[in-house]
C-alpha cells in the first residue's frame, strides 16, 4: 500500500471517529438534558473515546504516512473502541437510573483485551512489513 493511500484511508478513519463523537456528544447532551438533573461521569464524557482512542491514532497516522493495521487489527481495534464507547454510554445510563450493574465490566474487559490483541496483531504487521522491504532491497 503507498503512502498516499495509508493517509487517505487513515483519513478517512479519523474523520469517521470525529463524526462519531460529535454524535456520542450530542447524544449525551440530549440524554443529561432529559435525566432530570442527574449526571454522569460516563455518559458526560463518552465523546472522549472514539475522540481519544479512534480519531487521535488515526489522524497521527495520516500525518505521518506509515503503520496503518492490518485488516484483522484494524477491524479488532475499531471493535474495541465501539465496546468501550457503549460500555461508557451503559454505565452512564445506569449511574443516571441510579444502579449499578457487575456485568459493566465486561465493556471494559473486552475493550482492554481487543485492544492489546489487535496492538500486537498491529506491531507483527509492521515488523513483517519492515522485514519484506528490507528483503527486497536487498534484491
Amino acid at each position: 500500500m503507498s503512502t498516499s493511500d495509508i493517509k487517505k484511508r487513515a483519513k478517512k478513519t479519523a474523520i469517521v471517529y470525529f463524526c462519531v463523537s460529535v454524535f456520542c456528544a450530542v447524544f449525551g447532551l440530549i440524554y443529561e438534558y432529559f435525566s432530570h438533573g442527574v449526571y454522569s461521569f460516563f455518559m458526560a464524557f463518552n465523546f472522549l473515546v472514539p475522540l481519544v482512542h479512534g480519531a487521535l491514532p488515526f489522524f497521527i497516522i495520516s500525518l505521518i504516512g506509515k503503520g496503518m493495521p492490518g485488516r484483522i487489527a484494524f477491524n479488532l481495534y475499531n471493535s474495541g473502541v465501539a465496546t468501550l464507547t457503549v460500555g461508557f454510554i451503559f454505565k452512564g445510563v445506569l449511574q443516571i437510573y441510579g444502579t449499578t450493574n457487575k456485568l459493566a465490566r465486561v465493556y471494559f474487559i473486552t475493550f482492554g483485551v481487543l485492544t492489546a490483541v489487535s496492538v500486537v496483531l498491529w506491531i507483527i504487521n509492521l515488523i513483517n512489513n519492515k522485514k519484506r522491504v528490507e528483503k527486497s532491497q536487498s534484491v
